[in-house]
């Protein structure tokens, strides 16, 4: 059987070194948006993996400067 990790508001912001607070996790509860939680009486808790999920889901693709891509080409 898989054990499941679970991460309190507190370590998800910690997780995310500071860039999102505990309060902005509680506004986008309120709103539906950001990360997945479960919630459990009081305890509101992120699963690991649906955080890796939502990091990926927000990965911003960077692609090189057109230069850089041409340098590169004239080398080959």
């Amino acid at each position: 059987m898989s054990q499941t990790t679970f991460l309190t508001p507190e370590e998800v912001a910690e997780r995310y070194r500071g860039s999102v607070s505990v309060g902005t996790l509680r506004n986008w509860r309120v709103m539906k948006i950001g990360p997945s939680f479960v919630k459990i009486g009081k305890a509101v808790l992120y699963r690991v993996d649906e955080l890796e999920a939502w990091d990926d889901k927000n990965r911003v693709q960077c692609r090189a400067p057109r230069r850089i891509e041409q340098s590169a080409m004239d080398r080959a």
